[in-house]
């Protein structure tokens, strides 16, 4: 489903990602693990089709993804109908007067009637139980409430592929655990998941595949998620241990 090779990144001349080869398949649960500054969001937001490759290829069952490929409106809508990003500050991606609205947001913009709307935004206000919240103005949310919202926006989209950026940031424990028992539900639904973290128990509970990235900003390991996280002295190489 997602395959990328010698992929390089860089942010005004210094590396943000470096010779990055992998291959992520359907139904995968996988998390892209590395210390701070080690290029796990710039990866996602190539996956994302949000920044392209300085050089390398990206590609997306089997479509090379480049500016100019997602300059053509029918494939860019198709693209970013199957992949969705829940960025780490749901502010960056909340924006609408309501709730409801904000839910609504992507499948209006793919021309779904307003029934077809209405049913999407319904289906995952009650599959996220956001009922009580559903009129309110985004950002008078709790954190917690911000997320749920947010992946909601995502998920009306029905997208094949689910991508999280360090989605246990600023959440409570309680908000926490719902949000490792909802990945696991969508993770047995059949959906890809790639999530992003530094917290070593979560991505646990929530993959069967860890890929590892070092200060270097390339692959250092790509190894079951429980083998990897038994790896001691590898996590304290990459500073992900003391």
């Amino acid at each position: 489903m997602i395959e990328l090779k010698e992929v390089y990144y860089s942010y005004h001349g210094i590396n943000a990602i470096r010779n990055i080869s992998l291959e992520i398949k359907n139904g995968e649960a996988v998390t892209l693990l590395g210390p701070n500054g080690s290029g796990k969001s710039t990866l996602l937001k190539i996956i994302n089709g949000l920044v392209f490759p300085h050089r390398g290829v990206y590609r997306f069952q089997n479509e090379d993804i480049h500016q100019k490929r997602l300059q053509d409106d029918s494939f860019s809508k198709s693209f970013h109908q199957k992949i969705g990003f829940i960025f780490q500050n749901s502010d960056s991606q909340l924006f609408c007067s309501n709730v409801f609205d904000e839910i609504a947001f992507g499948p209006r913009q793919m021309g779904m009637t307003e029934d077809e709307v209405d049913k999407r935004v319904n289906d995952c206000i009650d599959l996220l139980k956001i009922q009580e919240i559903m009129n309110r103005q985004p950002y008078h949310l709790s954190g917690g409430e911000k997320r749920k919202v947010a992946i909601a926006s995502v998920l009306a989209m029905n997208p094949d592929v689910l991508t999280l950026d360090e989605p246990m940031n600023g959440l409570d424990p309680k908000t926490g655990k719902w949000l490792v028992e909802f990945l696991r539900c969508l993770s047995r639904a059949g959906k890809t998941i790639v999530v992003s973290t530094h917290n070593l128990d979560f991505a646990r509970k929530i993959s069967n595949r860890a890929i590892l990235l070092n200060g270097s900003h390339s692959v250092a390991a790509d190894l079951p998620t429980d083998n990897l996280l038994d790896n001691i002295e590898l996590l304290k190489k990459v500073n992900l241990l003391d």
